[in-house]
């Protein structure tokens, strides 16, 4: 599939099949489609790293999502990942890019990646890192690190939310606390200091509250906690 064949099959899977500029997506162009539905074309079109390269560069909103859902992660290069963060001019692109089971995220250096960008000044960064961190977490690869290294992160939350009063990593930390009933209990204690979380300037959703999500019966019961 070409990027062009991929530009007919937004027009063809948008309400209007135009492309408007908006001022929500910056100087890029929108089909207005969701993030649902682009992870459903994603899936239609496949792996294909050069496509995925090529939709990047694109002036459209939903091109550019379609070129971080369809990398190929055995092809993506740390040179790449250090590219596009800086290039990540809006929240949905960070996000898509370092978690929503992203290509990145399995890519073979992601854990020495999201070390490193966790280590960052720099703001995108550093949620990019956290959101690889999530993925990480959420593997259930036999290859995904051991539980010291995600205890070292349920403290480095802690340790910043207490000398700051900044939350970082509060999805991560929910991810780690879903692992195992070892991981459970560290996340949990440092979920009960941090408390509900506000969200970034949104005051129309709740706070996310990290705790009552570690506790809930069903995640209880898989884990073993009683």
């Amino acid at each position: 599939m070409s990027k062009k064949d991929v530009i007919e099959l937004l027009k063809a899977s948008s309400a209007s099949g135009k492309a408007i500029r908006s001022a929500a997506r910056g100087n890029t162009k929108s089909f207005g489609i969701g993030l649902t539905d682009l992870r459903k074309l994603a899936r239609k079109i496949g792996r294909d790293h050069k496509l995925a390269l090529e939709l990047w560069d694109s002036d459209i909103y939903e091109a550019r999502i379609l070129g971080l859902l369809i990398d190929d992660p055995k092809l993506i290069t740390r040179e790449q990942a250090e590219e596009q963060v800086e290039n990540l001019d809006e929240p949905i692109y960070a996000h898509v890019f370092s978690s929503c089971d992203a290509s990145l995220s399995r890519a073979p250096f992601i854990v020495e990646l999201a070390e490193d960008w966790i280590a960052s000044r720099d703001k995108v960064r550093r949620r990019c890192g956290y959101g690889l961190l999530s993925e990480i977490a959420s593997s259930k690869k036999r290859s995904a690190p051991d539980d010291e290294f995600f205890l070292g992160y349920v403290d480095h939350i802690h340790k910043n939310y207490v000398d700051n009063g900044v939350v970082e990593g509060a999805y991560a930390l929910l991810c780690i606390g879903k692992r195992n009933k070892k991981l459970n209990a560290a996340a949990l204690k440092v979920a009960r200091v941090i408390g509900p979380v506000e969200y970034d300037g949104d005051k129309k959703c709740d706070p996310f509250d990290i705790e009552g999500h570690l506790t809930k019966d069903h995640l209880k019961k898989r884990l073993g906690i009683q």
